[in-house]
């Protein structure tokens, strides 16, 4: 049972949740509702449920690009990012704008890293950037594909209007249980995914195959808010992305709806991703993307193909006007609200963490590819942050974003410590029988940095081997990851 303290820490993504359920169900059923096609109590049940099941099923892809932005790591400063966006997304609820909940939570991370000095990592900040401009784009040109096609389809087959409108509602349902289902795959990330370093959470083991690790549960949580604020507070928004920027007939609804919901799917799923590498296909990041923008800029694709008469552009002004306000708006109040918690209340929102140069260090990063003759004159020296690591780096020669990632990684002092009594008290149904074995090897052991206690098991066995940053690899890899960060946490030695 997680400590009562911790709970009240995890308020503000509860309220996150509930402001993005609050909001961004619109995205999923505003048209079908504000068309009159699917009454709000119906569309708010559908969503809550298929909101739960994303969340929880298909919730881990876009968070591991949201925790290289920036990994906030304290439960302190985990609370006001995601407090600092859950107020923005609320404020602009209440003007009954669809804005961008992953916009006002990348807001809150870049105030956690200027407030904290850790390093912000732009290459994961470009790649999230620009999906704020592909993703309108992409799914206006899914919704003018789709309507066109539609459209055709219709017409040959020759459907009677009252079949065609039974038809047009069971198509809406079906296509809100998809958008739902990828709103919460994608988006969880935004409410859950500044939790993450900090999940108070232990894996649960239901059976030997089926485990609820310690993100699935804070997932399951997000998921839950999410849907309260689906039921409470989200019919206004429907209404405005439903019939305020333009009308749209039952089958436009549902082209609207579809587009968006694939455009979030293509966002989030690990296993397209892998089946595009396999073919040797571009593949789509994994980022949480808007699913206000999706809608709007499907909305306007179906209007764009009627000539753009119909669509009010007044109303479009303002709801681009939001998007650009939120993560400004969330980032400074992140910025104050972290201020005032550490130095009004005495809270800790960022955790100590000192990094080094030391020769181990030195050569591990020599082996990744970093050329280190220049940085001889650094080694040994510790650093208080992030940020002054990589400043330090920089002034000697240009670092790469991912290269800078692996500085920080492999330099972060986070001693570990395997003893016996530890050993007794780990989950072992978590690991094969051969990795455990590896592990018991190392009994007694003691290192400075956490990866090096992964370096040694994957010498003892191959089973801890990480195969590399093929994408075909990837969910192997994060299945060893995941169980190696839970050694970490385990055997840490508390600073």
């Amino acid at each position: 049972m997680a400590d009562p303290g911790i709970l009240i820490f995890l308020t503000s993504g509860l309220f996150l949740g509930w402001s993005l359920g609050a909001n961004d169900a619109a995205n999923v059923f505003g048209t079908a509702v504000g068309s009159r096609m699917v009454r709000f109590t119906t569309a708010a049940l559908i969503c809550g449920i298929f909101v739960i099941l994303g969340a929880t099923i298909s919730g881990t892809g876009a968070a591991l690009t949201l925790g290289k932005l920036g990994a906030v790591n304290a439960l302190g400063g985990s609370f006001m990012a995601a407090l600092s966006a859950g107020l923005t997304v609320y404020w602009m609820t209440r003007l009954g704008l669809p804005v961008s909940t992953s916009q006002a939570i990348i807001g809150s991370i870049v105030g956690w890293n200027l407030f904290s000095d850790s390093y912000t990592d732009l290459a994961s900040l470009l790649k999230i950037l620009s999906t704020w401009v592909i993703c309108p784009l992409l799914a206006a040109i899914i919704a003018a594909i789709i309507y066109i096609l539609t459209k055709i389809f219709v017409r040959r087959i020759g459907i009677g209007l009252i079949r065609l409108d039974g038809y047009t509602r069971l198509a809406l349902i079906l296509a809100g249980a998809f958008g739902a289902y990828s709103l919460g795959a994608n988006n969880i990330a935004n409410v859950m995914g500044v939790f993450v370093p900090v999940a108070p959470f232990q894996e649960m083991r239901l059976s030997d195959n089926f485990s609820f690790s310690s993100t699935q549960q804070l997932f399951l949580i997000g998921g839950l808010a999410i849907a309260i604020g689906v039921f409470t507070y989200s019919k206004r928004v429907m209404l405005t992305v439903g019939s305020e920027l333009m009308r749209l007939t039952p089958l436009a609804a549902w082209v609207a709806v579809m587009a968006h919901s694939i455009v979030l799917f293509l966002f989030a799923s690990e296993k397209l991703e892998q089946f595009l590498a396999s073919l040797s296909l571009p593949t789509i990041p994994l980022v949480p993307v808007s699913s206000s923008q999706a809608v709007v800029g499907a909305v306007i694709g179906i209007g764009m193909l009627q000539g753009g008469r119909e669509i009010r552009w007044g109303k479009v002004t303002n709801i681009v006007k939001g998007w650009i306000i939120t993560p400004l708006v969330s980032g400074m109040i992140c910025l104050l609200g972290l201020y005032f918690l550490q130095n009004v209340f005495m809270q800790t929102v960022q955790r100590e963490s000192l990094y080094i140069l030391s020769s181990k260090v030195m050569q591990k990063l020599k082996d990744e590819g970093i050329d280190m003759k220049h940085l001889h004159g650094l080694q040994n020296t510790t650093y208080p942050s992030s940020a002054s690591l990589i400043r330090a780096i920089e002034s000697q020669k240009p670092l790469p974003s991912k290269l800078a990632l692996k500085a920080i990684k492999y330099s972060l002092l986070n001693p570990v410590t395997i003893s016996s009594e530890k050993l007794e008290l780990i989950d072992t149904k978590v690991f094969s029988t051969k990795q455990m074995k590896a592990l018991k090897q190392l009994n007694g052991k003691k290192y400075e940095h956490s990866w090096q206690l992964g370096s040694a098991l994957e010498t003892i066995n191959q089973e801890w081997e990480i195969l590399g940053e093929n994408i075909e690899h990837k969910l192997h890899d994060r299945a060893i990851k995941q169980k190696l960060a839970y050694i970490y946490r385990h055997f840490s030695v508390k600073k």
